[in-house]
């Protein structure tokens, strides 16, 4: 098959990129209703948001940040977490989804493009926010379950260059032509992926990610208006920004789960 007639999809990053907190955060003050946390770990849960949000993640803040989650939920019930998660799911993320985010996805489905969400959230989150975004599929972290409880450990951890894998495996699996996909992210740690497509932006990039959007040509985009998805088709599609650089200008992939939500439709 030449190239013009191959596959393409588009790859985004979740938080920060789509969302404009940290998803998984983003339900400590729901699982402390809950039972599952206590106060004081809400709170820390919250300066890690904060700190998330204002530093930025570097490598060693993703690594304290995931020892933290996963040290958090061991011994949780996983039948608890898929409750919580869909009974707030429209009042904790529907508000903070970019709307500039929204408008893309609609666009690269437009364009025939598969719109997959790589994130380095727990899948139990990240699937029912990628049914609700209208995304095809997602790829996300998995934890360890065993007898319906979560272990502490990490059976599957998307991040860095394990999303890089994942995307070039499901291009061998579908016959994406990743020369002619498209992937977004606000964090330096998925440089990776990135660079694993023809067209990589750098959506509100952290300061790494910024100085090497610019050495590598790759747009930067500006997400600036979160929206709640209910009221989003009443409103007017808001456009991403291009930012001014300094210069001027569910299937198996690896060991990796892929949720799927493919609708029926041609590419």
């Amino acid at each position: 098959m030449s190239a013009m007639g191959r596959r393409q999809a588009a790859f985004f990053d979740l938080d920060k990129t789509i969302l404009a907190k940290s998803s998984a955060l983003a339900f400590n003050r729901k699982f402390q209703a809950g039972g599952l946390i206590s106060r004081r770990v809400m709170l820390r849960g919250a300066y890690a948001q904060f700190m998330y949000v204002v530093g930025g993640a570097d490598h060693d803040q993703m690594e304290k940040l995931r020892a933290f989650m996963s040290e958090l939920v061991k011994g949780w019930q996983v039948s608890t977490v898929n409750e919580i998660v869909a009974e707030t799911l429209h009042n904790i993320v529907d508000p903070m989804v970019y709307d500039e985010a929204v408008s893309l996805i609609e666009e690269h489905h437009a364009a025939g493009r598969d719109v997959i969400i790589v994130s380095t959230s727990g899948v139990e989150m990240v699937g029912p926010i990628g049914a609700m975004l209208g995304a095809d599929d997602v790829v996300a972290t998995r934890l360890e379950v065993v007898d319906g409880a979560y272990t502490g450990q990490i059976e599957y951890y998307a991040y860095a260059e394990t999303k890089a894998a994942a995307i070039r495996e499901l291009a061998e699996q579908r016959g994406y032509d990743l020369a002619q996909c498209y992937a977004y992210s606000d964090s330096i740690t998925d440089a990776p992926m990135l660079s694993a497509v023809g067209h990589g932006y750098a959506v509100n990039p952290d300061k790494d990610l910024r100085k090497l959007a610019v050495k590598n040509g790759w747009p930067v985009l500006v997400f600036t208006k979160p929206v709640a998805l209910q009221r989003r088709m009443n409103l007017p599609p808001a456009k991403p920004t291009l930012a001014a650089l300094a210069v001027g200008g569910a299937v198996a992939v690896g060991s990796a789960i892929v949720l799927s939500h493919r609708r029926n439709r041609t590419v």
